[in-house]
């Protein structure tokens, strides 16, 4: 098969399969199974159709209004009108990897049978991701629950044939203009689909899982750039010792002080602690307790993890066709537990830049700093050095600090009081989305400090994997000590080299693979 081809079963996807997908080029095939399993949900929503008797979503109306028994005429206008009216989303557009991922976890759950739509509209779903277009979803319109409604809605209109999209040349088109290119059939929606197109945690998973991803290579350099620090501060190691962090195991400990202790392998400036002019018996806390707090945050990801994997594995509608033939209304399209990890992550991450920016105070701080000259400038005074680009992680520090107050203890009551408790998973996700490119540039900043730093103690000979991260990041174009100078485009490509990967792939040809 295909290695950029992800086929769909009824069994849930992977987080590399939504990557694949949200970030890559990878196509999209329904599997056999999948057609199958449509095709028998969508007799059984055909069969409760024909009924006099009303069920919910296929007969009736939604939320508040489903009281309301809708004849057999103007179901179409019904699951038509569902998407239009709830399309109301309003702000920013969402960034295209948000939304390419929105629309295959949708199609992941229509797959599983579960919804009672036909296999054309899943195929339909399959082509526009196949296409490269996306729809325009907007910053606001979720209250995350029933789930992602207003973005969905969006992105249902596009299959529609209605609204605006981008094609895959960036440009936004009508979507009934960008389709007819592709030589895509807008869908014309029947009973139950429209509902069946809206009702998910797809929003908020999809930012989840690459949050995750993006999270996971943070951690490993934060470690790293800890590491340099402790370097750069003539810091001690032995607090890395495996025998420490085996009584208390807490596994993201260990980790992180594994890979500290292997950047650490082979540096002639560890161990001076109680030579200098201020010696110390233990380092500050910011350095002593980088794996405590970095590993803390790695189990926090670990724990998001297993409930990402739980809703990958999930079918997530209402009402869903079961089993057994029943058409059964639930409340699974509810938020909360994604909703929850998705703040937890916020706080964590907000901890480590946190500690990150401590490190590099110290660093700059010439009473705390153990030898290095002020500000890590060329001539103090006449030089500020990286005065201000601890300002300018200060400030990012600040942010993520507000981005760490909790969206899921919210909750504003919607639909006539029918939604009268909603998760606010989606606000969630995009603060930790804002979290995850802050403590980006907090770790950069923290990287280019340390580096520096080494490479003013003179007569010092780093650790292997030190000069390995040194070199590439120079390579990078990230300028090394010297005379003031304009520092943004240093900061900017510090910023890239460690959004990239750079960081980590620049030390594992010397430690091996990092945790």
């Amino acid at each position: 098969m295909d290695m950029h081809t992800v086929v769909v079963g009824t069994s849930g996807t992977t987080a590399e399969d939504v990557i694949a997908v949200a970030r890559g080029r990878a196509r999209v095939e329904l599997s056999a199974e999948a057609v199958a399993a449509l095709a028998a949900a969508r007799e059984v929503v055909e069969a409760l159709a024909a009924k006099p008797e009303p069920v919910y979503g296929v007969s009736t109306g939604f939320g508040a209004l489903a009281t309301r028994h809708i004849s057999q005429d103007l179901r179409a206008q019904l699951q038509r009108n569902i998407v239009r009216s709830h399309a109301a989303g309003m702000g920013p557009h969402v960034e295209r990897d948000v939304v390419r991922a929105l629309m295959f976890l949708r199609l992941k759950t229509v797959a599983s049978g579960r919804t009672g739509v036909r296999p054309e509209v899943a195929q339909t779903m399959a082509d526009v991701l196949n296409a490269g277009i996306t729809p325009v979803v907007h910053e606001f319109g979720s209250l995350g629950c029933s789930g992602d409604l207003a973005p969905l809605s969006h992105c249902a209109l596009t299959l529609m044939g209605e609204g605006e999209a981008e094609g895959p040349d960036g440009v936004l088109r009508p979507a009934g203009e960008l389709l007819a290119r592709h030589g895509i059939t807008p869908v014309v929606l029947r009973e139950k689909e429209g509902l069946a197109l809206l009702n998910g945690t797809d929003g908020m998973l999809g930012m989840l899982v690459m949050a995750l991803a993006d999270l996971h290579r943070l951690y490993t350099s934060a470690d790293i750039t800890a590491a340099l620090s402790l370097e750069a501060l003539l810091g001690s190691a032995k607090v890395l010792a495996p025998e420490l962090h085996a009584i208390r195991p807490h596994p993201g400990q260990g980790a992180s002080a594994d890979n500290m202790l292997r950047v650490l392998a082979g540096s002639g400036l560890t161990g001076h602690f109680q030579e200098d002019e201020a010696p110390r018996v233990q380092d500050a806390y910011s350095v002593r307790c980088a794996p405590q707090v970095a590993g803390a945050g790695r189990d926090t990801l670990a724990y998001a993890r297993l409930v990402a994997d739980r809703e990958l594995a999930a079918a997530v509608d209402n009402p869903v066709v079961l089993p057994d033939g029943r058409v059964e209304s639930n409340g699974n399209f509810h938020g909360a537990p994604v909703a929850y990890v998705l703040d937890f992550l916020a706080i964590a991450a907000a901890d480590l830049g946190s500690i990150a920016e401590r490190r590099t105070d110290r660093l700059l701080d010439k009473n705390r700093s153990h030898g290095l000259p002020p500000f890590l400038a060329d001539d103090a005074g006449v030089d500020s050095g990286l005065m201000i680009a601890q300002y300018t992680q200060a400030a990012l520090v600040s942010e993520m600090k507000r981005l760490a107050v909790p969206a899921s203890v919210d909750s504003i009551p919607s639909s006539a009081m029918q939604e009268d408790h909603v998760s606010m998973g989606w606000s969630a996700a995009r603060k930790l989305r804002t979290a995850v490119d802050n403590l980006t540039r907090i770790i950069a900043v923290e990287m280019y400090a340390a580096t520096r730093a080494i490479e003013l103690r003179e007569g010092l000979t780093p650790a292997p994997a030190s000069r390995a991260a040194i070199a590439a990041l120079r390579a990078a174009g990230v300028q090394g000590p010297g005379p003031d100078r304009f520092l943004a485009p240093d900061l900017a490509a510090a910023d890239a080299f460690v959004r990239g990967g750079g960081l980590v792939a620049a030390v594992e040809p010397v430690t091996g693979p990092l945790a």
